[in-house]
């Protein structure tokens, strides 16, 4: 009867293990609006310890005036910027069929418009022309605010209450490791913050590079092609060739020589970044392996979808110093420097 006791055991052990491998995987949207709430209220959180440590004031205070000062410019931004955007947005709407027509034309002068039409019937989406496909995209980019909305005042909890949230994470594992998972967590956070400093920075210069080169270049739309530019800065490798899509398009239509132009002003301000910014900012932040990076936003992108590919930098962040601190560390017994300290950690020091 023991052993018959201990087989039914391990059979439910297997089955509740793979009962919630599948609940996550039916809610793995859900649980990537949680770590984007969570990437919303460590940027909260940086900005609240740094009002505290200036002025002295207590933590709660620090976080309301941070949340309200985020909050408050982004709103008056979209107010004095919104609709300037809104009306460069449409002409672009307007534009890009137009642009798109001027391509297949000077394709066809060089006789690749039949290449170009497959291609373009390849990518079409059933029933509708490539520039429909193209605004059915926008208008699921657009029903996503509601999400949007929910991740940043789920954040918002979240940076109102850490220790709160923090504690109930952490009593989720048993009791001998949770010292280890408290500094798991701890320096995981650490990590993501210097990240989105980082990157933050990276994003704000890029788009204005890219914004005044394209003014510069007498493109139409310069203010939201820059913008684009310096919002889609946030996705590696991917985000830069889609901010250049519209760009080129538009140059196209114009004058072969423009786009050439419009190309050469991309390509210099990733070059910028690459070569001078981001060593410059990786000094104070975080420096990820390109490969590493590279191979998780195709992996992420896989399993999450868009919204995998747009969270795929913050979570290899996060990915990598768990990595090194569950398994690098506490399995193997390697010390490896954690991303964000100064000295290479072991699992000796997490017993002291």
């Amino acid at each position: 009867m023991s052993d018959e006791r201990r087989f039914v055991r391990r059979v439910l052990i297997v089955l509740g293990l793979t009962s919630l491998f599948l609940l996550a995987w039916f809610l793995r949207t859900l649980v990537l609006m949680l770590f984007g709430a969570l990437v919303v209220a460590t940027v909260f959180r940086a900005f609240a310890d740094r009002i505290c440590k200036l002025t002295g004031w207590r933590t709660g205070i620090g976080t309301a005036i941070s949340i309200t000062l985020i909050v408050g410019l982004s709103l008056a931004l979209i107010a004095l910027f919104g609709t300037h955007v809104v009306q460069q947005v449409q002409s672009l709407r307007e534009m890009l069929p137009a642009a798109w027509r001027a391509v297949e034309a000077r394709m066809g002068d060089l006789g690749l418009g039949e290449q170009l039409k497959r291609w373009a019937e390849d990518i079409r989406a059933p029933g509708g022309s490539s520039f429909s496909a193209f605004g059915r995209t926008i208008l699921s980019i657009g029903s996503g605010i509601a999400d949007v909305l929910v991740v940043l005042v789920a954040g918002i909890f979240l940076a109102t209450q850490p220790r709160f949230y923090l504690a109930g994470a952490v009593k989720l594992v048993p009791a001998g490791k949770r010292p280890l998972a408290l500094e798991a967590i701890t320096e995981s956070e650490r990590a993501l913050r210097l990240w989105l400093r980082g990157q933050l920075i990276a994003m704000l210069v890029v788009g204005l590079l890219t914004g005044f080169g394209l003014w510069m270049l007498g493109m139409t739309s310069a203010f939201t092609l820059g913008l684009l530019a310096g919002v889609l800065e946030f996705i590696p490798f991917a985000g830069p060739i889609l901010s250049m899509i519209p760009a080129v398009l538009l140059a196209l239509a114009v004058s072969p020589d423009l786009a050439l132009w419009v190309l050469l002003l991309y390509f210099a301000v990733q070059q910028f970044e690459g070569y001078l910014l981001t060593p410059l900012v990786q000094q104070y932040a975080v420096d990820l392996p390109g490969v590493v990076l590279l191979f998780a936003l195709i992996a992420f992108g896989a399993l999450f979808g868009t919204l995998g590919v747009i969270l795929a930098a913050p979570l290899t962040v996060v990915s990598y110093v768990l990595v090194k601190r569950l398994y690098v560390i506490e399995t193997l017994h390697t010390p490896t420097p954690i991303p964000g300290t100064d000295e290479p950690a072991s699992h000796t020091s997490i017993k002291a």
